[in-house]
């Protein structure tokens, strides 16, 4: 009987440290969870500043480990996500906003003062063309105009003095601007058209004013969507 004892005792031993693993992993989740949530709000307050406001903000805390990194005051990525947000110019359809080494004090966790700062942030904003047709249409003043993508290009419709063209174009950042570039017009388009196309849209639109101040560095076309990615410097969040 006695000979039994040893393998008893080591089993116990096992059981007992595979319960505390599966209870420290559940308290670091849970804890994640609560820093997640403070993110969150500090991140809407911050957002709101700039007039800009989601139907839903969440935050994702990446890394391996929360209490870890919480130990260390270093989250090596934290995911912003800001679903439909409205901004002051233009609704989106999506903003997330990539953060890396972000530096959170201990004392946030039990809701205590102190400030986030991040070292490097990426913004990238979603939002539907016709939302660019229509900050198109207020900087050309072409009534007749939109933006539609078709096959993956962004597209140009215009209809002025009865006649219509649609033509491809790419939206390039310029000076700080969106211009818009006509790629190609077809042959035996109205003058009017010709110069419409192409003066007004090259003359470019004001790109929406973007929250933490960010600064855009690129547009794409996406899906069916039209994508800004920018850059943010020395963020700061405060509680």
């Amino acid at each position: 009987m006695s000979s039994n004892r040893p393998g008893r005792w080591f089993r116990r031993l096992i059981v007992t440290l595979v319960v505390l693993a599966v209870l420290a992993i559940a308290v670091d989740r849970i804890a994640a969870v609560v820093a997640q949530n403070q993110l969150a709000s500090m991140a809407t307050k911050e957002a709101a500043k700039y007039d800009v406001r989601s139907a839903d903000t969440s935050v994702k805390i990446g890394g391996f480990g929360f209490f870890p990194q919480l130990f260390k005051e270093d989250f090596s990525k934290v995911t912003l996500t800001m679903e439909k947000p409205t901004l002051t110019k233009i609704p989106g359809e999506n903003l997330t906003v990539d953060m890396h080494s972000v530096h959170v004090p201990r004392s946030l966790l039990t809701q205590q003062s102190g400030a986030v700062t991040i070292d490097t942030t990426n913004l990238r904003l979603q939002f539907a063309p016709r939302e660019l047709g229509r900050l198109a249409v207020a900087a050309t003043d072409l009534q007749g105009l939109s933006l539609v993508v078709v096959d993956g290009k962004l597209h140009a419709k215009l209809t002025l003095g009865g006649s219509s063209a649609d033509v491809p174009i790419t939206p390039k950042i310029s000076n700080g601007r969106m211009a818009l570039a006509v790629d190609q017009l077809p042959d035996g388009i109205p003058a009017v058209l010709r110069t419409a196309l192409q003066n007004r849209l090259a003359d470019g639109i004001e790109i929406p004013k973007l929250p933490f101040g960010a600064q855009v560095t690129g547009v794409s076309i996406e899906d069916n969507s039209v994508v800004l990615t920018a850059a943010v410097q020395d963020l700061k969040f405060n509680s």
